[in-house]
């Protein structure tokens, strides 16, 4: 026997099954749903739904509450999020459009109790719903959220954590009617005697009714095919098409149609009649004069594709976009995907700057079209001027319908039919991309979502690509400040320096490199790393140059100076760490003193002698703990030595044993005798095995103890 709690439990998803279908009925939607937040309250997971089959529901069973849907939104901002069209969710919610690529209205509420939410609740009505919800909608969606939130407080009172246990639960709509037996006999003679077959199915696809016609049309028998799923006793229906078309019918409610080729090659023409308890069929075999030719005879249209194909291809865009970071990297991959299948001949994206719209990518367009455009005042009047002001997309058919609104830009653009579509971001608009096609054209309404669809996954994309590019530029201005512009000349000191970014994220990090010079024989060399790869390390980087520089001057030794600017990173309170290594050079007493916070030891190469590393102590990175002192090595520097100084980035390689990569890096400068330091930094940095995909900047910075001096 169920126990008491199991017993309540049972009570409670009852009733909330009840207040579900209930609220269904009485606004006229034919879908609904109940989710619930989890324990950590960051995901929504489907706790019941009604008038969808499994193969819809289960991408959508568990949704993070940071994602662009609708019913997170509701739950974030706390009040019903109103869709009345797929171009509104197309506009609004570009993934979740691209996921459920069907027309539908839908609403999410928030289930709250005071300042609890519990989760939300959704329904959705066929896309004939009116633009707005009536009276009698919102008296139904505000009682029946009432009584979720009562239901959900009462299981929490009680010490019943009201959260989604297992699968979401299917419910089954009520009948309409039961006919009686005779009534029933009669509707079956009706249906036999039609030269049509006629199918009925449930959500899930399996067959509740079949006619005589219809098992001999889909080469079956009706003991046969009775109770089973239709795509599974028939796997030449199991096509996207098929497949796509049954979604769209009980998503959207309508009436679909499509054709479905049997194994002989025959045509069968498919009518599909939903409503909310399953599709019905209408199936004909197509004669055969009627029959379209095979598709490669067709010469079909690249904007005709069935929509499986356009979906599939727009997924594969949708995954690129995700890991797509160069806004001209996101600009090539929307052209690649979109222009071949919509048959777009030109394509160009602006944004506002400074005043001006901006013209960043483009695609098709000569030149003379771009300059005319580019950097246009505001103010003129371009209706890439007003998608970005006003959030809607404008499109034109054809040359006469632009140069009645917009005189100005049909003279100078020569193509014949344009869609505007705005790129907002997280933020706000930030401008809009351009259309233009070789003919004229009439975008119907799955056009038209289609493309509002495609450009809001653009949008996304594109405002984290033109941040990190802004980053980017910030970072370089950065980088150009704090490393030195160009070595100070020392008399019989040679030197040579290089910096590499990494390949991948922003192009700037905490390397940096530095030789300041103390008198005619005195200098010193600096290496170090902060940790990261963003503007904080730069910046950083800055404040460890600058106390190096000044304790410097001030005559301190190099492991003094570590043991200062330890103490002022120690003293910021940063989170960010800092290895370091400071050698100090004085050519008139011909030595090397060197001090290490955490840094890979240098290299000599003593003239005419091989390469070697210089055993100096490792003392703690900056940073990481206070009143730390740092001990300080000397060794000989004869006129003809080589120092090497040189950050992680150059010998640090996945899988490679690192003492052993140093020791590749000694070898090589004593290969290299006779380069010149110039040389000798670039063949460096060309030798590195990763070079092509560096996951570190590198600092290099070369010394050579000219055999002039004494």
């Amino acid at each position: 026997m169920p126990s008491q709690v199991e017993g309540t439990a049972e009570r409670q998803a009852s009733a909330l099954d009840e207040v579900l279908c209930d609220a269904v009925s009485a606004a006229g939607a034919h879908i609904g749903a109940i989710y619930l937040l989890n324990e950590t309250d960051q995901v929504l997971l489907m706790e019941a739904e009604i008038g969808l089959p499994a193969q819809i529901v289960r991408p959508w069973t568990r949704v993070r509450l940071n994602a662009c849907v609708p019913a997170a939104a509701a739950v974030r901002q706390r009040h019903l999020i109103w869709v009345p069209s797929h171009q509104d969710m197309a506009r609004r919610f570009p993934a979740t459009a691209l996921a459920l690529p069907y027309s539908f209205a839908a609403a999410a509420v928030p289930i709250q109790t005071g300042a609890r939410v519990w989760g939300c609740w959704v329904l959705m009505w066929p896309p004939s719903h009116p633009p707005d919800l009536n009276a009698q909608e919102m008296d139904v969606i505000d009682l029946a959220g009432r009584k979720l939130g009562d239901l959900l407080r009462q299981a929490d009172s009680e010490g019943r954590q009201p959260r989604p246990v297992g699968e979401p639960r299917v419910l089954t709509p009520a009948p309409k009617q039961t006919p009686d037996p005779e009534h029933a006999a009669g509707a079956f003679t009706y249906l036999d005697r039609l030269h049509e077959g006629c199918v009925a199915l449930d959500l899930e696809g399996r067959i509740t009714f079949v006619s005589v016609t219809a098992a001999e049309l889909l080469g079956g028998d009706v003991s046969g095919l009775l109770g089973r799923t239709l795509w599974d006793v028939m796997a030449w229906l199991k096509d996207p098409l098929f497949e796509d078309r049954c979604r769209a019918a009980v998503v959207s409610q309508e009436m679909a149609r499509c054709v479905a080729h049997r194994p002989d090659g025959r045509e069968l023409e498919c009518h599909l009649y939903p409503d909310s308890s399953g599709i019905s069929l209408r199936i004909t075999l197509v004669p055969l004069r009627d029959q379209a030719p095979p598709p490669h005879e067709t010469g079909s249209r690249a904007h005709g594709l069935p929509r499986p194909e356009v979906f599939y291809n727009f997924v594969h865009l949708a995954a690129a976009l995700t890991r797509a970071q160069k806004v001209r990297e996101i600009i090539d991959l929307f052209a690649d995907h979109v222009m071949p299948v919509f048959e777009v001949q030109a394509m160009a994206v602006v944004i506002a700057e400074c005043g001006k719209l901006k013209i960043i990518g483009s695609r098709g367009y000569d030149s003379e079209v771009l300059d005319r455009f580019d950097g246009l005042p505001l103010t003129t009047p371009t209706p890439s001027e007003r998608v970005l002001r006003t959030g809607v997309p404008m499109f034109f058919a054809n040359r006469s319908e632009l140069r009645q609104m917009y005189p100005y830009v049909a003279h100078y653009d020569q193509m014949s039919a344009w869609a505007f579509l705005p790129l907002a971001g997280a933020e706000g608009r930030i401008g809009s991309c351009v259309l233009a096609f070789g003919t004229p054209r009439s975008f119907s309404g799955e056009d038209r979502a289609g493309l509002t669809t495609l450009t809001g996954l653009m949008s996304q994309a594109l405002d984290r690509a033109l941040l990190y590019d802004a980053k980017e530029r910030l970072a370089q201005s950065l980088q150009e400040v704090l490393l030195p512009r160009r070595l100070p000349e020392i008399p019989g000191l040679a030197a040579a320096a290089r910096y590499l970014p990494a390949t991948r994220g922003v192009g700037i990090g905490g390397d940096f490199y530095d030789l300041i010079r103390l008198s005619d024989s005195l200098a010193m060399a600096v290496i170090g790393d902060v940790q990261g790869h963003n503007i904080t390390a730069a910046a950083l980087m800055g404040q460890v140059r600058t106390s190096i520089r000044a304790h410097a001057a001030a005559g301190a030794e190099p492991g003094e100076v570590l043991t200062h600017t330890n103490r002022l990173l120690i003293e910021t309170e940063t989170d960010l760490f800092a290895s370091c290594l400071l050698v100090q050079v004085d050519l008139r007493l011909r030595t090397l003193s060197a001090a290490s916070a955490g840094h890979p030891p240098p290299l000599l190469r003593p003239p005419n002698a091989p390469g070697e590393i210089i055993d100096v102590p490792v003392g703690l990175l900056l940073g990481v703990e206070d009143n730390i002192h740092y001990p300080t090595t000397e060794v000989p520097f004869p006129p003809g030595a080589l120092l090497a100084l040189y950050t992680d980035g150059l010998v640090e390689t996945p899988g490679v044993d690192l003492d052993e990569a140093i020791g590749e890096v000694a070898d090589h400068l004593t290969r290299a005798s006779d380069q010149p330091l110039s040389e000798l930094c670039d063949s460096l940095l060309d030798d590195i095995p990763h070079g092509a995909r560096r996951i570190d900047d590198i600092a290099l910075l070369l010394l050579e103890h000219r055999s002039g001096h004494s």
